[in-house]
């Protein structure tokens, strides 16, 4: 294979899977009719299909109301949350340990109200009895006091609504020092002399919003995870089309986003359905619904669920629910992506597990740019075989054109008499037409799977460099990585034999280094200089295979 229409075909390829990501984004905000799917809170219908319970009046919190809300404010060494005395609903959350905005010190908002847009999660007892199944609109729950903090481990925080029957319902969310999993706990105390019922149920309700542009191809979106499905992803446009309605022991729900996620994982231990809705055409919801628990008269009852909102890190994700680490989206190579993003950990801090089997702990990089300069030499050193291979093959098709030349001014036009000479002569010269094809079709999945490591990983966010590069998945503020990257591509063709001779094709070989600069302007500065540090080590590489080759006498470049 031509060594320059191989090198287009590259481009080509990463070209065509950005452009096939804009196009077969499932997150498109869809254009809803507000009358479809909508569903509102339905007091009395325990065996109805399409049963969703909802918010208090069928209507999300609006800015004009937000001002009005009671709430409760609770400080961790992690987050500080609002909790609205109606409902017992999470309606903010803000990260302390992450930025908004590199340099600042305001922590990022993971859920509330902000850009027009609201993000907040819901809870609450339906059923036969429970107090968000009323007429009367939700509960307004009371509390001892309006702020609590975390002192110790553990901090408890309790909200209590006595219904007109005189049964107390106690609504406790459970914070743990260091972790973004809350717990929570209903306590239900019938006092009177007849059996209750309530039903919970747990939900994500956000703004339905537009997705990023063509560099921005993060998920965002809802999922879920079922006994048969451990993973599925749920779009804005799913909703729009139909509602989720899954049966399923355990399982879980998520909203998802660029590096955060919010989930709930229900009791893994009983039937759960998982659900979603569109509301009022503006909103998206996704929850969980669980069995009917009947409580005796003068009886309590229990009952529990756990909600994490923080970063997408594997290892506490999946400490909740087997499946829920699989939010960190690596795509379908994700058994590539997983173990990559394993030992770039493992290069940032010197600690690790091999296989599971036994852990490693030596002196780590302490820098992710280093990390990802180190992960890129050790691939590419791996993959150095398949790259010889390539290049070997490029360099002897390149000897063979002065033959190729012979055999087509020998033949004309004949087409099936050229291509037969020319097979008998790769059989007899011992060259594989497709060796320069072959390794490059091998390396893509391993590519691909680090694009999605570097574009995934939370811990890369705000992640400094050196000098001017202060945050690894930002772009490089003074574009100097991607002009880099353009020079390093243009000393790559400028090396590789050159077998080409159409003018057009020339003109776009020539024009490949600026369309790609230009197209890597606005990509995250981690990601370029991945490529760059590729693009060197392939260079340095190919000086030396072909060095190697023309002391044996082929000629490599004319």
């Amino acid at each position: 294979m031509e060594s320059q229409r191989t090198f287009l075909f590259i481009g080509l390829m990463l070209v065509s899977f950005l452009l096939f990501q804009e196009w077969n984004s499932d997150y498109n905000a869809p254009k809803v009719d507000p009358s479809a799917n909508t569903q509102t809170l339905k007091s009395n219908s325990l065996n109805s299909d399409d049963y969703i319970p909802s918010s208090a009046d069928g209507e999300l919190p609006t800015a004009a109301t937000s001002a009005k809300r009671s709430v409760i404010e609770v400080t961790t060494d992690v987050f500080t949350v609002k909790i609205d005395t109606r409902g017992g609903d999470i309606v903010e959350s803000d990260l302390l340990q992450y930025e908004e905005v590199k340099g600042e010190e305001t922590p990022f908002m993971l859920l509330g109200e902000f850009d027009g847009n609201q993000y907040f999660s819901q809870s609450g007892l339906a059923g036969l009895n429970g107090p968000d199944a009323s007429t009367e609109g939700r509960p307004v729950y009371s509390t001892e006091q309006k702020s609590f903090t975390l002192k110790g481990d553990e901090l408890r925080v309790p909200l209590t609504f006595t219904d007109s029957n005189g049964v107390t319902f106690t609504k406790t969310y459970v914070f743990k020092k260091g972790q973004y999993d809350v717990a929570l706990e209903y306590t239900v105390n019938n006092v009177t002399n007849s059996p209750i019922q309530v039903q919970l149920y747990t939900q994500v309700e956000r703004t339905i919003q537009e997705k990023g542009s063509l560099v921005d191809q993060n998920y965002l979106g809802a999922a879920y995870g079922s006994a048969d499905e451990p993973y599925e992803k749920y779009s804005f446009s799913d909703m729009a089309d139909k509602n989720l309605s899954i049966n399923t022991t355990g399982g879980y729900i998520a909203f998802i986003q660029h590096y955060f996620v919010s989930a709930w994982v229900p009791a893994q231990d009983q039937q759960n359905t998982l659900y979603s809705v569109i509301k009022n055409g503006t909103a998206a919801i996704i929850g969980t619904k669980a069995e009917p628990v009947n409580i005796q008269a003068g009886t309590q009852a229990k009952i529990s669920a756990t909600y994490y909102m923080g970063p997408k890190e594997s290892d506490k994700l999946e400490a909740l629910h087997p499946n829920l680490d699989l939010t960190v989206d690596y795509g379908w190579l994700f058994f590539i992506s997983q173990p990559l993003f394993e030992l770039l950990k493992f290069l940032y801090s010197g600690e690790g597990s091999f296989f599971g089997l036994f852990d490693i702990s030596i002196g780590g990089l302490g820098n992710w740019g280093l990390a990802i300069i180190a992960i890129t030499i050790i691939v590419k050193s791996l993959m150095y075989p398949l790259t010889k291979a390539q290049y070997t093959s490029m360099a002897k098709m390149r000897a063979l054109q002065p033959k190729m030349a012979a055999l087509k001014e020998k033949y004309g036009d004949d087409r099936q008499k050229f291509g037969q000479a020319t097979m008998e002569m790769y059989k007899k010269e011992k060259v594989n037409p497709m060796g320069g094809c072959f390794p490059i079709l091998l390396q893509m999945p391993i590519f691909l799977a680090l694009f999605y490591v570097f574009l995934e990983s939370t811990e890369l966010r705000h992640a400094e460099f050196f000098l001017w590069l202060t945050d690894l998945s930002a772009k490089d503020p003074y574009y100097v990585l991607p002009i880099l990257f353009g020079a390093s591509m243009f000393i790559t063709q400028k090396l590789q034999p050159m077998t080409v001779t159409d003018p057009m094709q020339q003109k776009m070989m020539t024009f490949m280094p600026v369309i790609f600069s230009v197209f890597f302007l606005w990509f995250p500065s981690g990601l370029v200089l991945y490529w760059l540090v590729s693009n060197l080590i392939s260079i340095a590489q190919m000086l030396y295979i072909y060095r190697g080759m023309e002391k044996q006498g082929i000629k490599v470049r004319g």
